[in-house]
């Protein structure tokens, strides 16, 4: 590695292709989610699952598109399609060097909401799904790893997938701020949180909605995706450390992805006033006392973020591979200029907290 420690892009992505779904087993081929795109809304595609739409896909552009999107939006989110889609690793990895990148932690795109109600047809698109990100991660020389998965509605096949995960490149479990009906503190999940304790794998609590309900109404409202997806995660955060979470698996691991950092200082003044009025001692750190990391970005106030968590608290990501207000593929060098903060404190965000968040340390990044 280039550079004198590993720099670790904590939240990048794949785009699902057709090729995703090639991991199916045969009687599962049923199942097999197919991309449409509808006269009214040209510049949208989406997969549907047996005849519902199970989530929207972001457009294939060009580099040139890209570019002057990018421009448009005032940020380099520019990817080239084999990268971002994966179908050539190397590629990815040429660009990766290119952005002075080591090492990415992949999310997926296709789960940001609820796709199906049906058992059988999550069980199959989440094995597929990791079975596509364990090649890719045997293809990537150490340097692309991924967060799993699972079929929320099916315990044992989550354990299942977990299991596999942890044998062929996964480093966390992803599991969304609400699944169905359930909170991430619901009991129910106690069973995939042993085991990813157990295994030394973190919980990756990516923006997202598995509530319909609760996605729905604010679809259409001007609060729009914010709402949808940032506003969960960050309630999501407040509901691990209300709970006994950290009193049941003390060793367990837990990262916010993608909802940016700033709002870290409110929730731990939120959670602290809560604690004192029910006459519970409350951590002097709270993240680091439960072991929660954030992903921050160039456009948080880093410095005072670090001041109310901790330096060792916060990661860093690109969101490489998608074209919305978190992304940015230069952020991780934009970052290593920012002012305000000591380098010491810089390279614990860049490397080091993502190393431990994501135990790489064990999959060889050192």
């Amino acid at each position: 590695m280039a550079n004198a420690f590993p720099i670790i892009d904590a939240d990048a992505h794949v785009i699902e292709t057709e090729r995703t779904w090639d991991y199916l087993d045969e009687a599962d081929r049923k199942y097999r989610p197919r991309l449409y795109s509808t006269p009214n809304e040209p510049t949208r595609q989406y997969w549907v699952l047996e005849d519902k739409i199970a989530g929207f896909r972001f457009l294939t552009l060009s580099e040139r598109e890209l570019r002057e999107f990018a421009d448009r939006a005032g940020r380099d989110f520019a990817t080239p399609q084999a990268a971002r889609e994966l179908d050539d690793v190397e590629l990815r990895l040429k660009h990766m060097d290119e952005l002075g990148i080591d090492v990415q932690v992949l999310h997926n795109t296709f789960w940001i909401e609820q796709v199906t109600t049906k058992r059988q047809a999550e069980v199959a698109v989440c094995r597929s799904w990791n079975r596509w990100l364990a090649d890719i991660s045997k293809q990537s020389h150490g340097r692309l790893f991924y967060s799993c998965v699972v079929p929320a509605f099916d315990i044992d096949a989550a354990i299942a997938e977990i299991k596999f995960a942890k044998d062929n490149g996964g480093v966390a479990v992803c599991m969304r701020p609400l699944e169905g009906d359930r909170h991430l503190s619901d009991p129910y999940f106690y069973p995939i949180y042993q085991l990813a304790s157990d295994l030394d794998l973190s919980i990756a609590v990516h923006i997202a909605n598995g509530n319909p309900a609760n996605a729905d109404l604010y679809r259409q409202a001007p609060a729009g995706r914010f709402a949808q997806f940032r506003v969960p995660t960050v309630t999501a955060c407040f509901d691990v450390i209300m709970s006994e979470l950290h009193q049941v698996f003390p060793k367990l691991r837990w990262g916010f992805i993608e909802a940016s950092a700033q709002w870290v200082p409110w929730i731990a003044r939120e959670t602290a006033i809560r604690y004192r009025a029910q006459g519970r001692a409350f951590p002097e750190n709270v993240f680091g006392e439960y072991n929660i990391y954030v992903t921050c970005q160039t456009n948080d106030d880093v410095p005072y973020v670090v001041n109310c968590c901790g330096e060792d608290r916060l990661v860093i990501g690109t969101d490489y591979g998608h074209t919305d207000p978190s992304s940015a593929v230069t952020a991780l060098n934009e970052f290593q200029r920012m002012e305000g903060l000591a380098a010491p404190v810089k390279e614990k965000i860049l490397s080091h907290n993502a190393k431990a968040l994501y135990n790489l340390t064990s999959n060889g990044v050192h």
